[in-house]
């Protein structure tokens, strides 16, 4: 007789055994989104951001699952994770996924990934292929995803952020249209922030008052 595999005694692993990205640009657009995404979500703690996680949607299938380059959850705590397990999140999958194109993809994985992504819930499915510039999309209608036809300042309806088709490559804001900004961009923002705070302290010495106590 045969039996069912018991969910406990499955293995889940952690990796796929492929490289999060196969070159600089394609790497460059991972990191900056799923990094932007942490900061516009900083302070609410139900909304989880990965990229280049495993998700797991069905329990006892280790087989079923898919690694998006960066996807967000909402309803779901921030937190570290092995994987993405759907039935130990209250069964919510991903609302919103990214898919960020290298010139190893082949059209026949991509559509792969767009059923995956259709069959288990994704309400907004982005792909950008940054070596020609192409952004394109899908949003959840009647239960299932449809491409969108003009993603030129799309606002996502989850995010908030804009999208704007632009040259030479893509430009995402922010809801309050600033723009998406790289780590080295923030850490030079930073910088040139605290700069200035330590030309104002010493300028305030200078006269005398105490920056601290202002």
């Amino acid at each position: 007789m045969v039996t069912s595999p018991n969910p406990t005694q499955i293995v889940y692993p952690d990796s796929d055994g492929k490289p999060m990205a196969d070159n600089t640009r394609q790497f460059r657009w991972i990191t900056t989104i799923k990094a932007n995404l942490d900061w516009l979500f900083a302070n609410n703690a139900d909304v989880f951001v990965a990229g280049d996680l495993l998700w797991y949607p069905v329990e006892g299938d280790n087989k079923t699952r898919q690694a998006p380059d960066v996807m967000v959850a909402f309803g779901r705590p921030k937190g570290e994770r092995g994987s993405y397990q759907q039935w130990k999140e209250n069964n919510i999958p991903p609302q919103v996924v990214f898919e960020i194109l290298s010139p190893g993809n082949t059209q026949t994985e991509m559509t792969r990934k767009l059923l995956f992504y259709d069959r288990y819930g994704v309400e907004e499915y982005y792909i950008y292929n940054p070596d020609k510039n192409d952004l394109g999309g899908c949003i959840r209608q009647e239960n299932r995803l449809e491409s969108l036809e003009n993603l030129d300042n799309w606002v996502s309806p989850r995010l908030g952020i804009r999208f704007q088709l632009a040259e030479p490559e893509l430009l995402l804001y922010y809801p309050d249209d600033q723009p998406f900004t790289s780590y080295n961009e923030e850490r030079q923002r930073a910088e040139t922030e605290r700069q200035r705070a330590e030309r104002l302290a010493a300028k305030l010495r200078e006269l005398n008052i105490n920056p601290e106590e202002i």
